[in-house]
């Protein structure tokens, strides 16, 4: 089984430059408070650790 990671928004995406709300639509996320489950792979990480300020990995899993 691939490890996955379930990651949070936990900003809004108000007020951002338009690269930062493109981040969360790619990471499947668009309101506050979501979560999705991701395959832990290193784009998925890259795009988390770019916006660390509008969404927290909850739980890895695997």
């Amino acid at each position: 089984m691939a490890k996955t990671i379930v990651v949070k928004q936990v900003g809004s995406p108000i007020r951002r430059p338009k690269v930062q709300r493109q981040i969360l639509v790619g990471l499947g996320l668009n309101k506050m408070h979501r979560t999705r489950e991701l395959e832990d792979t290193p784009s998925i990480r890259g795009m988390v650790n770019k916006i660390p300020h509008l969404v927290q990995i909850v739980e890895e899993r695997g």
